[in-house]
């Protein structure tokens, strides 16, 4: 009998747009086998590759004959490293071996057939032939989706697990025992050629080379495939399999759609003309305003609109596909279909364009090999295939790195004609992108009709978890769910680590001049000033921020540091050092800074998009990539962001961000080694964890920034107005969770008691509610975990013998509302003397009038050191209180006042580095030092 083997379809998937590579190390297995590899394309080219740097012997290639001319990468390979390489059309005539093709085989004398891809029948004499026997790579979780066409039918039944299996070969169809599996989840917009090039091809070389380890180690399990679940389907190959039928749902026709892109593309008839759909995504929004176009079967009319082509279901779901492509090759974009130019004017070349436009006519004659390349000439009808739209994508690259080129552009712009226009188009800066698109959520809230993300942004695109899970952000006004948010995983962060790193090293973003990296800066504030209403409106519900507050502090803020770090982008300079000569010859020596590359940033829930700014507008400027992991009580901004810095143009890898727990994201991050920094504010405890793990992975650099027990000193000279209302401020500014809260104020003993009086009053006057009333000067806690640890912070408090003046219990109202809270009498062996609330506490302790430096010795008495401050008219008494209190900042009748441009961090248990002002630069640039020797 014979195997047909399976994972036809993946035979025409192009490349992935990198090849990477399988191993960081070469490792030679202590126990090795004499492998024939059989089959075809990059994926068992690569499977080749691997086994043999893990130290096992190939005997043999056995592959397909070349193809007008082509041969195989795999028979490339081969031939290449001197293994015998066979090409055989065919292993059997009418159902039985071909006896000398058997033989050839035989003679290689294999311990093991190794089948990554391929689309032969193979015969069983040649099947069983190893003592091993062979082993297959099928890319779905058998026994469900047996057969060739595997990929597309795991997209088109919708199902949210996908894989592959490693199995022994039988005589059956996909029917032998497994050997391994392994599974991802399958986001609802995964396509055949995103599961295949972000799973299925880089884990399926990783699999293929543990199950022959496994198998020489004599440690590879045979177990029995169940019949229970078992689905076979037919193959998707002719296109009149693939014809859409419009009678059914919106979802299920969005998942056919999917499951046949790229190949081998679901169609429809539109104005008598066969219409291939690509790029379906399903369309959640109102319907928009667009051209009405017939579509027979369909339960309603197309509409062809600014971002697409909208299609119905029987149930009245939309579906909104990207792209068309008609029966000649040719694609546009749905949007422009009906359009007479859909291309726009031909332009005029310049004397370097046409030099460029000589040397792509080159690159076209070497991948179709023919001499005569005209404007007409067609680069599919001329012979071409997906593997050569690969290869003609990373040659052109390769001659203009800064156009930013994609697989689809070559299948929208077939005819050589075409393609140098959309290359000069793109190399101008003409090519206007399509309008960025994501699965919004949509609410009515605060008079504004807000859009924002959910998922995870990765690569610029927002995507699912890669295990589907999802978690609920809060409100804190009411405790009612805003949304579900993508969770992310540890395979998702090396995804988004993988995505900056190659910005960093290979993409646009690491070659920018830095004055155009300091326009998408502008770009990106400009936007976010623009969008400032909806932002400070997301602070709001998802934080419990006042919006007015959130308005100018949380979003304000942020737009000046991105606008401050834009302005430094070219201003980052080494230095000239004179040194001791080589005479008689001449030394120079200069320094640079440099960026350090990807940088790991982990932001806290109390300034969700303030944190984000600080740190990422100063890790920006010099260059480097970013992957940052929100709270995960506070995602919503960052995400809202991450949709801006699309618009503004930032490339894509440059931003990640990943919401999450702290566990899985902000350990991943920790853990992984191409991160060379992290940049992280939260609490103490939580910052030792990080030091030890960045210690641990490789050695990163790290800046803190941790809790506080800022002190504040009221001297009795001072002006007593001013005094309150800035203790007031510095006590419950952002209801109290502010890391440079004033957590304890000395108040100098003759004054105490009208101080203390005064505040209270104060208090009374503060209106307590919804952040969203423009009235209202205190709103809820952030999150009911921390609201709970507040409650039991001024619990612990009375039970020490502080006097509760006021507050510590719960407002009387729905949501997470705290009294704001003062504590008199309150002596240093107290734990609320000692400890951070990162709330609206206020603790009061007095001291004797003149006895500064036993103040002093209160005040620093502290693990802290974060910040501080004095109010006094007496400039000595305040510039000593100064030069003493032990803190990263001191704040003299004055408190709060940050500015972008002034260095912000602590001391002691406070964590060190700084964020803001241009110190912050030092914490993202590394110091390179460059001595030349020069004679005449």
């Amino acid at each position: 009998m014979f195997f047909p083997i399976a994972f036809v379809a993946a035979r025409q998937l192009a490349r992935p747009l990198f090849v990477r590579g399988f191993s960081t190390s070469q490792v030679y297995a202590a126990n090795k086998m004499k492998i024939a590899v059989i089959g075809q394309s990059q994926f068992g080219t690569e499977v080749y590759n691997l086994l043999k740097k893990e130290g096992h012997e190939i005997v043999g290639v056995f592959t397909i004959p070349d193809l007008q001319g082509k041969p195989d990468p795999l028979a490339v390979a081969g031939e290449k490293d001197g293994v015998p390489t066979f090409k055989f059309p065919r292993w059997r005539v009418k159902g039985q071996s071909i006896p000398e093709v058997v033989q050839q085989y035989q003679a290689c004398g294999a311990d093991l057939n190794v089948l990554p891809f391929c689309s032969q029948f193979i015969p069983m004499d040649v099947i069983n032939t190893p003592k091993h026997g062979s082993i297959i790579y099928h890319p779905s979780i058998l026994p469900r989706h047996r057969g060739a066409s595997a990929i597309n039918w795991t997209l088109i039944h919708g199902d949210k697990k996908a894989g592959f299996t490693i199995f022994w070969a039988d005589d059956g169809l996909d029917t032998g025992p497994i050997l391994l599996q392994k599974e991802c989840y399958a986001g609802p917009n995964e396509t055949l050629d995103s599961l295949y090039n972000k799973f299925l091809y880089p884990e399926g070389i990783k699999a293929m080379a543990e199950a022959v380890q496994l198998i020489a180690d004599g440690k590879a399990p045979r177990m029995p495939q169940s019949e229970d679940g078992a689905t076979y389907e037919p193959m998707l190959k002719k296109k009149d399999s693939v014809q859409i039928n419009w009678d059914q749902p919106g979802e299920s026709l969005h998942n056919f759609i999917r499951g046949n892109d790229k190949l081998p593309g679901a169609w429809t008839t539109i104005n008598g003309e066969q219409v291939t759909l690509y790029g379906s995504k399903m369309f959640k929004k109102e319907v928009p305003e667009g051209t009405e176009v017939e579509v027979p079967g369909a339960s309603k009319p197309a509409i062809v609109h600014k971002g697409g082509m909208i299609f119905t279901g029987n149930d009245g779901k939309m579906l909104n596909v990207k792209n068309l492509q008609f029966a000649d090759g040719s694609m546009i974009p749905a949007k422009m279909f009906g359009k007479a130019d859909a291309g726009g004017a031909t332009l005029e070349l310049t004397a370097e364009e046409k030099e460029l436009e000589g040397q792509l006519k080159d690159v076209w004659k070497g991948i179709l090999s023919i001499e005569d390349i005209q404007g007409e000439t067609d680069f599919f009808k001329a012979g071409a295939g997906s593997m050569d739209v690969v290869r003609l994508v990373e040659e052109v690259l390769q001659r203009c790195s800064d156009v930013n080129l994609q697989n689809e552009d070559v299948y929208m712009n077939t005819t050589f004609h075409d393609f140098m226009q959309m290359v000069v188009r793109k190399a101008r800066g003409l090519d206007e992108p399509d309008e960025f698109e994501y699965d919004a959520i949509e609410m009515h809230v605060n008079n504004l009709k807000l859009e924002f993300p959910n998922q995870l942004f990765i690569n610029n695109e927002f995507v699912d978890a890669s295990n589907g899970a999802t978690f609920d952000t809060i409100n804190p006004t009411d405790e009612s769910v805003i949304c579900k948010v993508s969770k992310g995983t540890k395979d998702d962060v090396n995804t988004a680590v993988q995505a900056a790193k190659e910005a960093f090293e290979d993409g646009p973003w690491g070659k920018m001049n830095p004055r155009d990296r300091g326009k998408l800066m502008y770009r990106l504030a400009d936007l976010m000033d623009e969008h400032k209403e909806e932002l400070a409106t997301l602070e709001a519900i998802d934080s419990g921020a006042v919006y007015t507050l959130a308005l100018k502090t949380h979003v304000g803020m942020s737009i000046d540091t991105f606008r401050y770090y834009a302005g430094w982008c070219d201003k980052i300079m080494g230095t000239t050092i004179p040194i001791n000569q080589a005479r008689p010859n001449h030394n120079l020596t200069y320094t640079k800074r440099e960026p350090v590359g990807v940088v790991g940033l982990i932001v806290p829930w109390n300034y969700p998009l303030m944190m984000l700014a600080w740190k990422m507008g100063a890790a920006l400027t010099p260059g480097n990539t970013i992957v940052l992991k929100p709270a995960q009580v506070t995602p919503l901004t960052a995400l809202k962001f991450a949709e801006l810095a699309v618009k503004a143009g930032f490339p894509p890898g440059v931003i990640n961000i990943l919401p999450g727990a702290g566990s899985q994201v902000g350990q991943a991050i920790l853990d992984h080694p191409d991160v060379r920094k992290v940049g992280f504010t939260g609490s103490t405890p939580v910052g030792k964890d990080i030091m030890r793990s960045c210690a641990v992975s490789n050695l990163k650099r790290v800046s803190l920034e941790l809790g506080g027990k800022s002190p504040l000193v009221i001297f009795n000279d001072c002006d007593l107005d001013r005094a309150v209302r800035q203790s007031l401020s510095g006590c419950f500014f952002n209801k109290g969770e502010n890391c440079i809260a004033s957590g304890r104020l000395f108040v100098e003993e003759s004054i105490h008691d009208e101080f203390v009086t005064r505040v209270v009053e104060e208090i009374k006057k503060m209106k307590i509610g919804d952040p969203l009333d423009r009235s209202v000067d205190h709103g809820p806690q952030n999150h009911l975990a921390h609201f709970n640890s507040l409650l039991e912070y001024c619990k612990v408090g009375v039970e020490q013998g502080a006097k509760l003046v006021y507050g510590g219990k719960k407002v009387d109202r729905p949501g997470l509302f705290l009294h704001p809270t003062v504590f008199t009498e309150v002596t240093d062996d107290m734990w609320i003397a000692k400890e951070e609330s990162f709330g609206p506490v206020m603790i009061i302790s007095k001291f004797k009038d003149g006895d500064i430096d036993g103040m002093l010795k209160s005040a620093n008495d502290t693990e802290f050191g974060l910040a501080s401050g004095v109010f006094t008219k007496d400039i000595n008494k305040a510039l000593y209180v100064a030069d003493n209190l032990q803190a990263g900042t001191v704040f003299v009748n004055t408190y709060n006042k940050t500015d972008v441009a002034a260095p912000f961090g602590g001391f002691k248990q406070s964590g060190f580095g700084k964020d803001l002002g241009q110190e912050a630069l030092h914490e993202y640039t590394r110091t390179k030092a460059v001595t030349v020797e020069y004679w005449l």
